[in-house]
This record gives structure tokens, sequence and C-alpha cells, in this order.
């Protein structure tokens, strides 16, 4: 049975690791090919669109345990000796999810900007400015852009949002995430069940300095889960740390897996 996640995996034959790297939430793998371009050449990766997301299949009910379903027939088709995910904000849950869920799977997490909490709604305006955009009438991004400018100001915000905008075979313009199913399940994006799990492996979260996704009042949790985490701050950043400063992201990551 074909996977219903959109991936690419890079082999690279002389190496026993296996990177799996996942992006956020309305992404897609490309999100992170600072990661990818940068990890290429010296170990295994796998990049993948989640569920809901990219080229992945879409489903009527997105959770983080739907993902993580979809995620381990992939792992365990290119495992190698050593296996490690990194994963940003949304793609992050997914990776903890995982671990908690299969820690044999796994030797090594890196989390990127988020925690295994529960979060306040923060993507109402998105949601909306999305939802301002009428696809039948738009003949270019730019009138996608000018639509959702009213409700989402940041010109960076709308220029990650429009590169899931695209024309399908019919040329009709479309989404590439999908809108109503995130939407309807944004209680479970924001949200984290309780499990009764630990992954007692090596994990590093990597905080964004300026970005308010991981705060003091989480270690607490964090440590219940991931009793073997460190903490590694890359300051002057928002929560899109990768994009802001790749080179220091990378070489934490690089970092984290030389580690024993």
């Amino acid at each position: 049975m074909p996977s219903p996640l959109n991936y690419s995996y890079f082999e690279k034959n002389d190496s026993e690791v296996l990177l799996v790297v996942i992006h956020g939430l309305f992404g897609t793998m490309d999100n992170l090919s600072v990661v990818r371009r940068h990890f290429v050449d010296s170990m295994n990766v796998l990049t993948i669109d989640l569920l809901d997301h990219g080229e992945s299949k879409h489903i009527d009910n997105f959770s983080l345990d739907a993902c993580v379903d979809a995620l381990l027939p992939l792992i365990q088709q290119y495992k190698k000796s050593k296996v490690a995910i990194v994963g940003h904000s949304l793609g992050g849950k997914v990776a903890m999810r995982f671990a908690l869920r299969y820690p044999d799977e796994l030797d090594s997490l890196i989390v990127a900007d988020i925690a295994p909490v529960t979060y306040k709604p923060r993507h109402d305006d998105i949601f909306k400015g999305l939802n301002s955009v009428d696809l039948g009438a738009v003949s270019k991004r730019s009138d996608a852009d000018s639509a959702m400018t009213p409700l989402i100001p940041e010109a960076g915000v709308r220029q990650f949002l429009l590169k899931s905008l695209y024309q399908n075979e019919q040329k009709n313009w479309q989404w590439r995430f999908n809108l109503a199913g995130l939407e309807a399940n944004y209680q479970e994006i924001i949200g984290w069940q309780t499990i009764d799990a630990v992954f007692d492996k090596p994990t590093l979260f990597i905080k964004a300095g300026n970005s308010d996704y991981i705060d003091m009042n989480m270690q607490g949790t964090i440590a219940d889960y991931f009793p073997k985490a460190r903490a590694h701050v890359i300051e002057g950043v928002g929560h899109w740390l990768h994009s802001e400063k790749p080179d220091a992201f990378n070489r934490i990551i690089e970092k984290q897996l030389a580690r024993p």
C-alpha cells in the first residue's frame, strides 16, 4: 500500500544515520530545506509533508497520532542503525508523539520551538485571511496576497502561506494544505493528549529567543516526558528560527547528533 505521505528520501550509502525532518503548520517539506541541504551529504535524510499538507493525503480527522501512524512505516522502511527526528512547531509535536509511542524506533529527538502542552488559539486571523481568498476569482498570486493583507498584515507570513497556493491541472487555484480540515481539527493541532510514556534518550529542545512557544512553566512537563532533555536558545530569532538563523540552527543539530 502506498504511503499517505508525500516524502523524499536522500540516501548516503556510507552513513548509518537516518535524519527525519518534519515541518510545521501550513508548511511543506521545503520549509526545512536548509536542514536537508546541510545534512544530505553526510547522512541519509527523509523529509515529509505532514498529512493535510503539501502533496500528502487529505484526511477528515487530522491528529498528531494519525501523523505518527503514517510516519511509522516510512521510518521502518528506511531505518538505519541510528535514527533521529528534527521537528519544528507542529512537526515537533508529531516528533514528540512518535518518540513517546515508539521509543525503540528512535535514538535522538530534536524539537524546535514547541512543547508537549496545549496552547491557546493563535491562528484565528490566519484562518480568516485564508478563507477570505476567493480562489475562483484569483488570476495570480498577488490577488490572494491582496485579499489576505487586511487580516494578515505581516508580509512574511503571507509569503509563507502563498508558497502553498498552486494551479491544478485544470488551471484552478488551490491551497496545497487542507484548509477546511485543519480548521475543523484545530483543537487537535494546538492540543496535547496526555500519554503514559517516557522517551529516555537524548532529546534537545531548541527555543527561539523572541518566541513564547516555550516558557519556564513548561519545563516540568517536558522533563516528565523527556528526562534526558536539554535546551538551547537561539537569541534574536522568532518562531521560524531555522529560517532566520539557519547556520546556527544546523550547528546545534550537528552537535546534538554527535553526542554519544
